[in-house]
């Protein structure tokens, strides 16, 4: 299998490639969904090995430029976790943060941290998935006063963004690493609490350790069309299912047949609708981009704090780049990356709360989903400084 990348120069390109590429049912990883093709897009698709023996001459023929990303996609695979046996496996006081866990991995270490930090740390469950696996939260932060304001955040809603859950896991062990010994970090964590989700999909993560690596859905099961799952990025109740997102159950944006149809969501939904005067900021981290995202994805409209949210945005991506120079697009979701309905972030934001961002992490498309496992710490650093400086901003007041 290869990913290619398509840029089309016109209307009659972009007609052709929506057409053979829903004719040929390829994956699309960038954008999410052929609809939303248009002249100037850049398009990464991942073509099988049966299927690119007759896209590519097809498209030399139209005349239609296109470059290979990924030439081996098996290859890329393999490059991007290493070999497993290397891997450190001792003990959670020796988890390695730089390397992908499974799901199994990442929920016996928060059983650990529960255990070893529990002046800190409290975990718990917001609900089951489909499959009936629990739904854990940490929540972290000093119990200082009754009353906190908080920030949630949620990692792995797609199940193929790898880097997602493994940010999470870096911005729990940064907390309690650098507690005692940054004042920012102490500030955040004495005067807040952070919900932390760091496998929001984990039939769909699991199922891309074991099935499909690149699966991205949940995976409740259609009936009728025998497709399983539904993105549960499109299944949120705001315009639900509207443009960005599809009514056929075996599309990867296929909005669900109604809104929280996914138990993963109705029970996110529900813990945030019930803590909603407490939570000031919603962040949800995605893959890949290079993007720093605010509402609203499902309309071109400016949101009421606009001033506001731009100028936490902008300042998290100067943040983010001091790093290692990385360079992150930001603005209204659906002007920046394009129009979406039924997003968890425009939920969020419609419900009450005034901060509501998706990250999308790096890269831009040189890696794509498989982003090498050498990549975490970098990427994992500077978008610490971006969460870290949303956060402080918002203990600023300025809503």
């Amino acid at each position: 299998d290869k990913v290619i990348r398509v840029v089309p120069e016109s209307e009659r390109e972009t007609q052709i490639l929506k057409a053979a590429f829903n004719r040929l049912k390829v994956d699309m990883w960038q954008p999410s969904s052929t609809f939303h093709i248009i002249e100037g897009t850049v398009t990464d698709v991942r073509v099988p090995q049966n299927v690119s023996r007759s896209l590519l001459p097809y498209l030399q023929q139209a005349n239609i430029q296109y470059t290979i990303l990924i030439s081996d996609l098996q290859k890329a695979i393999e490059n991007q976790t290493g070999l497993r046996s290397h891997r450190n496996r001792r003990s959670l006081s020796e988890y390695n943060y730089e390397v992908y866990h499974s799901l199994e991995e990442i929920q016996s270490w928060m059983h650990h941290l529960n255990k070893t930090h529990s002046d800190l740390v409290h975990m718990f469950s917001v609900g089951k998935s489909y499959e009936g696996r629990p739904l854990f939260v940490l929540k972290l932060g000093k119990r200082s006063r009754p009353y906190k304001k908080a920030v949630w955040i949620d990692c792995g809603i797609h199940a193929r963004e790898w880097i997602g859950p493994a940010f999470c896991q870096w911005f729990v062990k940064e907390a309690l690493q650098t507690y005692q010994t940054d004042p920012a970090m102490r500030k955040m964590l004495t005067q807040l609490y952070f919900y932390i989700m760091p496998v929001f999909n984990v039939d769909g993560y699991r199922f891309s350790w074991t099935n499909d690596r690149f699966w991205r859905k949940t995976r409740s099961m259609n009936t009728r069309f025998r497709c399983h799952g539904v993105d549960a990025n499109r299944n949120w109740k705001v315009k639900w299912c509207d443009e960005g997102a599809s009514f056929h159950p075996c599309d990867d944006t296929y909005c669900g047949p109604f809104p929280e149809s996914e138990p993963e969501v109705k029970a996110v939904a529900h813990f945030l609708r019930k803590h909603r005067k407490q939570i000031k900021a919603y962040l949800s981290f995605h893959a890949y981009a290079q993007m720093l995202l605010y509402p609203y994805s499902h309309k071109y409209a400016t949101i009421p704090n606009f001033s506001c949210v731009e100028s936490a945005a902008y300042n998290a991506v100067n943040a983010l780049q001091s790093a290692y120079g990385v360079r992150y697009r930001y603005g209204p979701a659906s002007s920046t990356l394009y129009v979406s309905s039924g997003s968890s972030m425009d939920w969020a934001y419609k419900n009450g709360i005034p901060y509501a961002f998706a990250f999308e992490l790096r890269d831009t498309g040189h890696f794509g989903f498989l982003l090498p496992e050498t990549l975490i710490k970098p990427t994992c650093t500077e978008t610490m400084l971006a969460v870290k400086n949303i956060t402080l901003h918002l203990l600023k007041k300025c809503h």
